[in-house]
């Protein structure tokens, strides 16, 4: 932005809480950051004699220009910041490395037969939700065991008081006694939601009452000699036992907590916290967040603070730290609007609190010193790869790579797949997947060529300002890969300069195997060490190319399959041949299902699952006639 003047706009600047955005030369948002009072905020970055960090220094050199959004307070602007970040990821803010989703517990109170289940997300659907937990397998685990011990349903039939089936057939699980199959009537609504709550009891952790009833029926199954029985008992006691002794009791007060404890390594800082819930250590997990070593540790907690609880749907009722965090309060008041209630942020001092924020930052010491190793070779594989093809090319920075590879089978379905490697990992969230519209037939560079054309077109509309640049093709590679040689290379080249664009091309040559042998750039073949991290990227792009356009064609194949034989089938409309073609992947799943199972659909009445299983089996008959 040539015509902005930094030091005219630091003029105008407001007296006013909200967010200020810096860009670089290329437009890229390199910071966001939120201030009270925009005026003095901003203007301190380009005060002479003003200290900052390295990493600070570094950015503000960078700065081109800036923009600000107003807010009516400094709330606003801090969920309006960690909005920005989330979707941005600038460079110099401090930003976690990882993106984790915690897995829950859900109860379905609010139906009558209610069901227990896995969630990834904790939602307001009257249901009632355990955790979040750290450990997914061990959720897994524990429903399972409380579906045994309380013989629960697993289906996702509907099934309302008064309206059960009397004459249906129970699924096997009822015959494992594993299921009291409600949907039969064969228990009531009472004796059902008595076992409901015995399991609601479980996740509340009181397992005292549980374990005897177990105890007494080994006793009782022995007595009878019954010891297949007994032993199968036996199991569930000790699982219950197992699940018992995990929850080791840490805080004797019963409240939920989290327990957040840092330390610092050469460039990254390691975060470990503790989830205590209901008294309970519940589980632990770590994070890494990139270069603010040199930051004070209380910005870093105030940074990870806003990340995390902004990206978690939990919020304990204390945090305690072992730092004094900027805008404490404001967090605060931040965290206790998102939970509903009081949430208070802790410095501990002393006493049994302190030592277990010791003990988070003993861990996450050791986090640092254990992935230490781990960094390094991931960033041989990954930055340390992409500069062994920079310095192979002789291009200067390559962050952005896109692929694109063909499939079809003779011609049936021509499809292109678009993936994405920034700074030499996957950026699947930008992988995009193409179904020619102009060619019919075989023709893999004619597919290129429409493929190619339609991302850069539409590259170059969001550019202009045309459309809206929420979109990843707003911004174009550093370097893009073919799959293929000389042939594919030209096509690209040619689409690019019909449109003006100049990007570095290159070609992925495979061998007689069809396995990568090398790279074709500006009419040569270049030899590459096929040992190198540079060639097993390029290869790892290559297969990834190749297997994302596969599973596209593989898809439409088979809804080309499933759809052309569902319309045949009498009374089955557009929804139940939606629900039909999102439950089986294919007709052979179809047609291996028995009436049951296809009537388990919410979407499917009993009467119609009967016509599918008839129609589908009626054809195989006409088929072996």
């Amino acid at each position: 932005m040539s015509d902005f003047c930094i030091e005219e706009e630091l003029k105008k600047l407001p007296g006013s809480p909200g967010v200020y955005i810096m860009h670089d030369a290329f437009d890229t948002i390199i910071y966001v950051g939120k201030a009270v009072n925009l005026k003095n905020r901003v203007r301190s970055y380009f005060r002479a004699g003003v200290p900052h960090t390295a990493k600070i220094e570094k950015m503000i050199s960078l700065i081109d220009h800036f923009e600000y959004i107003l807010t009516d307070s400094e709330l606003e602007a801090l969920v309006l910041e960690n909005n920005l970040i989330k979707e941005h990821s600038p460079k110099y803010n401090t930003l976690l490395k990882d993106d984790k989703t915690y897995p829950y517990i859900k109860v379905t109170v609010a139906e009558d037969y209610p069901r227990i289940l896995f969630s990834r997300q904790m939602k307001k659907d009257k249901s009632r939700y355990f955790g979040p937990y750290t450990s997914a397998f061990a959720v897994k685990e524990t429903i399972d065991l409380m579906n045994k011990l309380y013989r629960l349903r697993t289906c996702n039939r509907f099934i309302k008081e008064g309206e059960e089936n009397a004459s249906g057939r129970p699924c096997l699980n009822y015959h494992m006694k594993q299921c009291m199959a409600p949907c039969t009537g064969n228990v009531s609504r009472e004796e059902y939601r008595s076992n409901v709550e015995k399991a609601l009891d479980f996740l509340n952790g009181n397992y005292g009452e549980i374990l005897k009833s177990l105890e007494k029926q080994m006793e009782e199954a022995s007595e009878r000699l019954a010891f297949e029985e007994a032993a199968e008992i036996r199991e569930l006691y000790f699982s219950v036992k197992s699940i018992a002794q995990k929850q080791k009791i840490t805080d004797y007060e019963g409240e939920d907590k989290d327990y957040i404890g840092i330390a610092s390594g050469e460039k990254d800082v390691a975060v470990q916290v503790f989830f205590v819930r209901a008294g309970k250590l519940i589980g632990r997990e770590h994070f890494l967040l990139n270069d603010c070593a040199e930051d004070e540790k209380g910005e870093v907690l105030s940074s990870f603070l806003r990340q995390f609880y902004a990206g978690t749907p939990y919020v304990p009722t204390e945090i305690y730290v072992g730092e004094e965090v900027p805008d404490r309060t404001l967090i605060e008041e931040w965290l206790s609007k998102k939970k509903g209630r009081k949430v208070l942020i802790k410095v501990a001092v002393r006493g049994r609190k302190e030592k277990l924020l010791e003990l988070a930052g003993r861990n996450a010491a050791l986090v640092l010193s254990q992935d230490a190793e781990k960094i390094k070779r991931e960033e041989a594989r990954t930055l340390g790869a992409v500069k062994e093809i920079e310095n192979l090319l002789g291009i200067p920075s390559i962050e952005r790579m896109e692929a694109f590879d063909i499939s079809n089978t003779s011609g049936f379905a021509n499809v292109a797949s678009m993936v994405v490697f920034e700074k030499g990992k996957p950026k699947k969230s930008d992988y995009r997947k193409f179904r020619m519209k102009t060619v019919t037939g075989p023709d893999d560079y004619a597919c290129m060529k429409e493929a190619l054309t339609r991302r850069f077109e539409h590259g170059l509309k969001l550019q202009s300002g045309e459309e809206p640049s929420q979109d990843s093709f707003v911004k174009f590679p550093d370097l893009l890969l073919m799959d293929g040689g000389r042939g594919q290379v030209n096509i690209a080249e040619e689409v690019l300069s019909d449109l003006g664009i100049h990007v570095p091309v290159c070609g992925m040559v495979k061998d007689d195997n069809h396995r990568t042998r090398g790279i074709y750039y500006q009419n040569v073949e270049l030899p590459i060490d096929t040992r190198s991290e540079g060639f097993k990227l390029i290869t790892r792009v290559q297969d990834e190319a190749h297997r994302f356009a596969i599973e596209y064609h593989r898809s439409l194949r088979t809804k080309a399959q499933v759809h052309s034989v569902l319309d045949e089938i009498p009374g089955i409309g557009e929804k139940r041949r939606r629900a039909l073609m999102k439950a089986f992947t294919s007709i052979e799943d179809l047609k291996a299902a028995d009436v049951e199972t296809i009537a388990a659909l919410p979407e499917i009445p009993k009467n119609v699952a009967e016509g599918i299983y008839e129609f589908l089996h009626a054809k195989d008959d006409e088929k072996k006639g």
